[in-house]
């Protein structure tokens, strides 16, 4: 159940900055998302700084594919801390209503879900590797991280092909999330197959 819940943060996490980024980029802006804002590209390039507005939103976008089909959450969350925290000073100095309230509510989820990753902070903080570690080691192939690679690309190119064809984008930000999610099946199969193989 712990599991579960965790898991249920890093995917509604994951979606909402996935979203964000997505929307941002979209062709009229025309994808799935709640928060904004969506015109950020298109306000910040009358003061020559669209570049830096789109790098926001691939940002976005890749660590929101990252906790949303929770292949790397703890990479994830650890970049979306001062991404979140580059939004709440913005908002804070603009004065919105509203808005850094819930940022800070994603703020603490965000911080729910490193706090389980906690072990793993003590190499950072004392420069050194534990000698035992009470964590079941997770094992994942290079072929699974392949095809959670093609799953993001695919939902990058995808905004490409909005300006194009919006329905297609639709299909390929669809089938790149499926693979995203599908990479860990890989992992199984791959993993199988070398164990059935070591057996023979």
């Amino acid at each position: 159940m712990k599991n579960f819940f965790i898991q249920s943060i890093s995917a509604f996490l994951g979606f909402t900055f996935w979203g964000a980024g997505m929307v941002k980029l979209y062709e009229g802006h025309h994808f799935i998302g709640w928060i904004g804002p969506q015109w950020l590209v298109e306000k910040l390039a009358e003061y020559d700084l669209g570049l830096y507005a789109e790098f926001i939103a691939i940002a976005q976008i890749t660590i929101g594919f990252m906790l949303m089909t929770s292949r790397f959450k703890l990479l994830g969350g650890i970049m979306l801390v001062p991404m979140i925290l580059n939004i709440l000073m913005v908002t804070i100095s603009q004065n919105w209503q509203g808005t850094p309230y819930v940022l800070a509510v994603l703020l603490a989820m965000n911080g729910f879900l490193l706090w389980q990753f906690r072990d793993y902070f003590s190499p950072l903080v004392n420069e050194s590797f534990p000698k035992t570690s009470n964590r079941t080691k997770v094992k994942r192939t290079w072929t699974g991280h392949g095809v959670w690679l093609v799953g993001l690309s695919l939902n990058l190119l995808s905004i490409s092909v909005s300006y194009e064809q919006l329905t297609l984008a639709f299909v390929l930000a669809g089938i790149g999330v499926v693979l995203g999610i599908l990479s860990f099946r890989v992992d199984r199969y791959y993993l199988s197959q070398a164990t059935f193989s070591n057996q023979l």
